[in-house]
């Protein structure tokens, strides 16, 4: 299946013949490094190898489209409940360089002991059915095609379920998995025992298909009541699993410890999170990061993540973590929208380019309070694990509530998480495995009579499904109303009456978002907001971020609303515009023929701030083609403009106008058409008009030879006039 940039993904496609799909790829994949990686006028000491299909950074235009990408693994959250839905997100997402795909999961599926043949919906994201999983692999098989770089799956083995998890991840080619008993016991109340019988299984199997493998260490810093206090037991709960997944026979190099900063400002976020960043590394150097930010201080302002996702890029490059997770401030509030998840990854990505080759600029104090916080840490990290050791092992450590404590250690506060080690989901289901039990499979962990020999345990059965892919029983949906065919009926047809919505959580939702600012005491101004979006026709509103700018004057609000509207594609009036010419282009065309060009803002405005962005080289205006300007200011008469544009021989003229109810603007502009004809010089001239609310077909109608509104740059006025002057020769 081959991808086209100019065409949606064909989800009918990639839902065909899903029973005969395996996977082409398996294990995880890291990006390759470049070494003094020159990209456009750059040289790059962080980067990997380039896309072959992308959406630079915004400010790229500036710097001839160039798209570096880190040779740090970006990760972006996926989790919409459909995974149809996924799929699209994660081409958008790859576009803009993410290669590690998540998909998250639901306390519900933790306790659910088997594998769902059904589908996700009221249950979370997961994709825990084979089929979820071969529609997720091979639409992400022609994405990694489209974009040239190999993208990785993830989800996670946990819960009740965990081995048989693994076991179909093996199959079908997942990538990467959360794999953490800790997580079962604490935030799942599984039994303990259960947790690590099933934890050995999973890491075995995950470790002969080389799925990598994070710990799930980082939820207590995103549970804890004071963060920043339970840093020693984070190390604690990081030190068992990686022992215990190298005791199961998984090499470190799969391994990978998820990691949360404690803290977000007004908190002194680099006082608490570099120590505890810099000491997580140091005491396990010989393992993988994956940073994460802490949802814990989220709220649903895009502004406010964005700064906090900021610094928190800014400590995973100085202490080298290897995947830099993107969570979006929607995720735990509301269905993590397509466009927050791009926005999540960009901000990474932008940080990462930005920060290119920062240590090698500066190193940290080996001296001073950063020296003394780490070596703290450390400390108490050890202290706790000889309290655990003295006092009887883990599960009498659990089972005393000494995790997720709120006493910075050996402080407590005795309000950590209690789980009996008898009790929980799964409790007396350990069953003794005899000396003699077989299993006539590969990846099997414990005693096997089958695995004596030298060849593979599965060998005298013909294999089994980790190595015979024949074997595997592929089994469709079940429920004959809520399944994939039934939630793409009003999407196809939709597709097939040529008609379009607005969407941001499922496809064609009618979901749209919009921002009011309120000039009223905050809880008079929410109401009146929501009645102002109810007043847009917009339905089932909801305020989902709020932002108080002072107590009496006012408030901004982001309204989520359903506008239930269907646009027809084949009666919209789309402009054709013209692909503009390259910065060089210009610039060689106009250097050599000393062009002259008189601008100004016309009649009683005093407006100069947009007419000076398409001038000024500051600005990357015109100027930097070459071009002679004469700027006049503002508040100048029609006839001044002409006068000047004689005396100097200029090729064209440039006026700003601002639209009014008067129609002045447009008296303006004729103005200009007519006197510039009656003194004999029009067919000489190029005249442009600009203005906020100017178009282009505004600006023709009253003689201009084109106009230009909102969001222009030179470059687009630049274009303009080098095809209007060589066409009048």
């Amino acid at each position: 299946m081959k991808l086209s940039s100019d065409k949606k993904l064909d989800l009918q496609e990639i839902l065909k013949n899903l029973e005969k799909y395996q996977p082409r790829r398996k294990g995880w994949t890291w990006r390759k490094k470049v070494e003094n990686n020159k990209i456009g006028p750059f040289v790059y000491q962080d980067t990997s190898e380039s896309l072959t299909h992308s959406v630079p950074l915004p400010a790229a235009a500036y710097f001839d489209n160039i798209d570096p990408q880190s040779d740090v693994v970006i990760t972006t959250e996926i989790a919409s409940g459909r995974f149809e839905d996924d799929l699209r997100r994660m081409r958008m997402a790859a576009w803009h360089g993410a290669d590690h795909i998540m998909v998250i999961r639901t306390t519900g599926q933790s306790h659910i002991d088997g594998l769902i043949e059904g589908t996700p919906e009221g249950i979370g994201g997961i994709p825990i059915t084979r089929k979820q999983i071969r529609a997720t692999r091979k639409a992400l098989d022609a994405i990694e095609d489209e974009v040239g770089r190999p993208i990785n799956f993830h989800s996670y083995v946990s819960g009740v379920a965990g081995p048989e998890i693994a076991v179909l991840f093996a199959e079908e080619g997942v990538n990467g998995a959360h794999q953490d008993p800790q997580y079962n016991v604490l935030y799942r109340n599984i039994n303990m025992h259960r947790s690590f019988v099933d934890a050995a299984e999973a890491k075995k199997i995950m470790t002969d298909a080389t799925i990598l493998q994070l710990d799930g260490a980082h939820n207590a810093n995103a549970t804890a009541k004071q963060a920043w206090k339970v840093t020693p037991e984070l190390f604690v709960q990081h030190a068992i699993n990686t022992a215990y997944s190298n005791a199961i026979g998984m090499p470190n190099d799969l391994i990978a410890l998820s990691t949360v900063p404690p803290t977000a400002p007004p908190a002194p976020k680099m006082q608490y999170d570099l120590p505890y960043a810099v000491a997580l590394r140091e005491l396990f150097a010989d393992y993988k990061f994956r940073a994460q930010q802490n949802t814990r201080y989220m709220e649903s302002d895009t502004m406010e993540t964005t700064v906090t996702h900021v610094l928190d890029t800014l400590i995973s490059c100085m202490t080298s973590a290897d995947i830099q997770s993107t969570i979006t401030p929607d995720e735990g509030r509301n269905i993590p929208w397509h466009y927050n998840n791009v926005a999540g990854v960009n901000t990474a990505r932008q940080t990462l380019m930005g920060l290119d080759g920062l240590m090698e600029q500066v190193e940290l104090k080996q001296d001073g309070p950063l020296r003394e916080n780490v070596r703290e840490l450390k400390e108490r990290a050890v202290l706790f694990l000889e309290e655990i050791l003295n006092e009887g092992g883990y599960f009498t450590a659990v089972k005393n509530g000494q995790f997720v404590d709120q006493g910075y250690f050996p402080e407590r506060k005795g309000d950590g998480i209690v789980r009996d080690p008898q009790g929980g989901d799964g409790a007396d289901t350990v069953i003794p495995r005899e000396a003699n039990y077989g299993a006539p499979v590969c990846s099997h962990f414990g005693n096997n009579s089958y695995a004596q020999s030298s060849t593979k345990p599965c060998n005298d059965y013909g294999g089994c499904t980790l190595c015979a892919p024949s074997k595997i029983q592929y089994i469709d949906e079940l429920d004959t109303q809520d399944n994939v065919e039934k939630r793409l009926q009003q999407p196809f047809a939709d597709s097939a009456a040529g008609l379009i919505r607005p969407e941001v959580e499922k496809h064609g939702d009618s979901i749209v978002c919009v921002t009011l600012f309120v000039p009223e005491s905050p809880n008079v101004a929410e109401a009146a907001a929501l009645e102002m979006a109810r007043q847009m026709s917009l339905k089932n509103c909801e305020v989902i971020s709020r932002r108080v700018m002072h107590p009496a004057e006012g408030s901004v609000f982001e309204i989520k609303g359903m506008l239930d509207v269907a646009v027809d594609i084949g009666k919209l009036q789309i402009p054709v515009k013209d692909e503009l010419l390259s910065d060089a282009a210009i610039e060689a065309w106009v250097r050599p023929r000393d062009i002259h060009i008189v601008a100004a803002t016309v009649g009683e405005d005093e407006h100069s701030v947009g007419l000076h962005e398409i001038l000024d080289i500051k600005h990357g205006g015109i100027e930097k083609y070459g071009f002679h300007c004469h700027d006049l200011g503002t508040s100048v008469a029609i006839e001044r403009l002409l006068d000047i544009a004689e005396e100097t021989g200029a090729r064209a003229i440039l006026i700003s106008t601002i639209v009014t109810h008067g129609n002045v603007h447009k008296q303006h502009m004729l103005h200009l058409h007519e006197s510039a004809r009656q003194r004999g010089i029009r067919e000489k001239l190029a005249l442009v008009a600009g203005g906020a609310q100017v178009t282009d077909e505004l600006a023709r109608q009253c003689g201009m030879d084109g106009g230009f509104g909102h969001g222009t740059m030179g470059r687009d006025v630049g274009s303009f006039l080098v095809r209007t002057l060589r066409e009048q020769g």
